[in-house]
C-alpha cells in the first residue's frame, strides 16, 4: 500500500483547535463517536501477576473482573460512554490466551450497551517484540521470529472482534536508545525521524489491510519507546540525566513519525501515550487521545492539565488491577478519569471550550521545555514545519526538531520560559548541530549509517530495508 503524505494543515490556524473534536470523526463500537463533539474517556489497565498462567484466568481477570468493574462503575456514575484499552501482556501472541479476552470483551460490552444505553468500544494494543539484533521485518529468520508474530497479533486481535487496532512499535530503538544515553540528538533524528518512519510505514501498511479486512478501525501508533523514554528520563526539577530541552526536541521529531501511522490509511485515534498528538492533529486533523493529570497511577509529567487541551479521548495511562478503598483501581481511576471529561464535555455544552482549553494549557505552559513545544499554538507551528517538508521524511523530522528548539529559545530569550545554563547549553548545541547537518536525505542517511553501524552494534540498516 502506498502512503499519501502530508503536505498541508488541516486547521487553518491553531486557534480552530480544541478538544472534543476532530475534522476527521471516527464512529466504532457500540456507538461510541470520536471527534465528533465531545470527548471520550478511555480506560488502560493491566491484570495481576500469574493472571497469564492459563486463558481461562487470563479471560477471566479481563472479561468478568476488570471490564465487568468498569462498566458496572460508568453505569453507576452516569458516564454515557466508555471506551476500554487492553495493552497486551507479551503472552497473549498466543492465540489460546488473547482470543477468548477479545472476544469476551466484545460480548459484555455489547451487553452494557443493549442494557443500560451506555456507548462502549474495546481498543486493542498489540504488543511490539521484535528485536534489532533478530531483524524487523518477516523473512529475518531470527531466533523468535517476532515480526511474524507482530502481523498475527494483529490478525488475532481483529478477526475476533477488536474496535480498534494499535501498536506501540519499536522502530528505531536502538539508535533511540543511544541518542538519549549520550546526548546525541542526530542518532534520534536518524533512528526515530528517519528510520522509525521507514519502519512505521512497513508495519502500518499491513495493519491497515488487516483491519480493513476484519472491519476493524486502524487507530494509531506512538513513539512511546523514543521520545517517552527521553521525557521520563529527563524527568523533572530533582533529575539531571537528561536535559528536559533535549528531550523536548526529541518530541518533535517524535511527531513525524506518529504521522505516518495516518498516512498509511489509519483513521485515528492515536495511542494516548504518545504526547506528541496535538503536534499530529494539527496537522491530519484526526482524533487524538491523551493522557495527563489523570493518570497519576502510572507516571507523572511536566504538563498533566496542558494534555487536555485538545484531546478526544482522554486516558489514565494503566492502572494495575488492584482493590483500593473506593472499590477496585479500574472503578476509582474511572472516576477521576470520566469526571474530568464531564467538565470538558460541559464546557463544550456551554460554549467555554475554548476557555477551558486555554487554562488547561497555560497551567503548564512554562513548567517545562516540553510542554512549552506541545501548548497548541506553538503545537502548530512545529506542526506547520512538518507539512512544509511533508513529502521527505528526513526533512521534516529535522523541520520539527529545529523549530521546537527555535521556539524553546525564543521563549527563553522573551523571559516567558526559565532554563537552567545546563538546560540552554545543551538547546543551543542541539540548533548548532541540527542546522549542520546536511540538507539532501541521501547524504544524511550516508553519514549517519556510516557514524552508527560502529557506535550501535545493534543497527543494521537492512532491517529497514535499506
Amino acid at each position: 500500500m502506498s502512503v499519501t503524505r502530508y503536505t498541508k494543515m488541516a486547521y487553518k490556524d491553531a486557534d480552530e483547535m480544541v478538544f472534543g473534536t476532530a475534522k476527521s470523526p471516527v464512529s466504532y463500537g457500540f456507538g461510541i463517536k470520536v471527534g465528533a463533539g465531545r470527548v471520550i474517556p478511555e480506560l488502560n489497565y493491566a491484570p495481576r501477576p500469574g493472571s497469564e498462567k492459563d486463558p481461562a484466568r487470563l479471560r477471566k481477570e479481563y472479561v468478568d473482573y476488570i471490564s465487568k468493574d468498569a462498566l458496572n462503575r460508568a453505569v453507576t456514575l452516569g458516564f454515557p460512554d466508555l471506551q476500554l484499552e487492553t495493552e497486551w501482556v507479551s503472552q497473549m501472541g498466543n492465540p489460546k490466551m488473547s482470543a477468548p479476552v477479545v472476544e469476551g470483551q466484545k460480548e459484555i460490552t455489547e451487553k452494557f450497551h443493549e442494557e443500560y444505553g451506555i456507548n462502549t468500544a474495546v481498543r486493542h494494543t498489540i504488543p511490539d517484540q521484535r528485536e534489532a539484533e533478530e531483524g524487523l521485518r518477516t523473512g529475518a529468520k531470527g531466533k523468535h521470529a517476532y515480526p511474524e508474530a507482530l502481523f498475527k497479533a494483529a490478525e488475532i486481535a481483529c478477526e475476533n472482534g477488536a474496535d480498534v487496532l494499535s501498536c506501540e512499535t519499536m522502530g528505531g530503538k536502538e539508535l533511540a536508545d543511544y541518542a538519549v544515553t549520550n546526548g546525541d540528538i542526530t542518532a534520534f533524528l536518524y533512528g526515530v525521524g528517519y528510520l522509525g518512519s521507514v519502519d512505521m510505514e512497513y508495519v502500518w501498511s499491513e495493519f491497515v489491510n488487516i483491519a480493513k479486512k476484519n472491519k476493524t478501525v486502524a487507530g494509531g501508533d506512538t513513539n512511546c519507546s523514543g521520545a517517552n523514554v527521553s521525557m521520563f528520563m529527563a524527568g523533572g526539577y530533582l533529575d539531571n540525566d537528561v536535559q528536559r530541552t533535549f528531550s523536548a526536541v526529541t518530541r518533535a521529531i517524535s511527531a513525524a513519525r506518529t504521522l505516518v501511522a495516518w498516512e498509511a490509511g489509519a483513521s485515528g485515534p492515536d495511542k494516548d501515550c504518545g504526547y506528541e498528538g496535538p503536534i499530529a492533529k494539527s496537522i491530519a486533523g484526526k482524533p487524538c487521545a491523551q493522557e495527563g493529570k489523570n493518570c497519576q497511577c502510572a507516571h507523572a509529567d511536566l504538563q498533566g492539565n496542558l494534555m487536555a487541551q485538545i484531546t478526544d479521548l482522554w486516558s489514565n495511562e494503566s492502572v494495575e488491577y488492584h482493590p483500593e478503598f473506593g472499590g477496585t483501581s479500574v472503578q476509582c481511576w474511572l472516576g477521576s478519569l470520566g469526571y474530568e471529561v464531564a467538565l470538558m464535555n460541559t464546557a463544550i455544552a456551554t460554549g467555554q471550550e475554548k476557555t477551558l482549553r486555554d487554562l488547561y494549557m497555560i497551567t503548564d505552559r512554562t513548567r517545562g521545555p516540553e510542554g512549552f513545544i506541545l501548548a497548541y499554538d506553538n503545537a502548530y507551528k512545529i506542526g506547520e514545519a512538518i507539512a512544509k517538508e511533508g513529502s521527505n521524511i528526513y526533512l521534516r523530522s529535522k523541520a520539527a526538531a529545529i523549530t521546537a528548539a527555535n521556539l524553546i529559545k525564543k521563549g527563553y530569550d522573551g523571559k516567558e520560559i526559565l532554563l537552567t545554563n545546563k538546560q540552554k547549553d545543551v538547546l543551543l548545541s542541539v540548533i548548532k548541530e541540527l542546522e549542520a547537518l546536511p540538507a539532501e536525505e541521501a547524504k544524511f542517511v550516508e553519514y549517519a549509517d556510516k557514524k552508527y553501524k560502529e557506535l550501535v552494534p545493534n543497527y543494521n540498516k537492512k532491517s529497514y530495508g535499506l
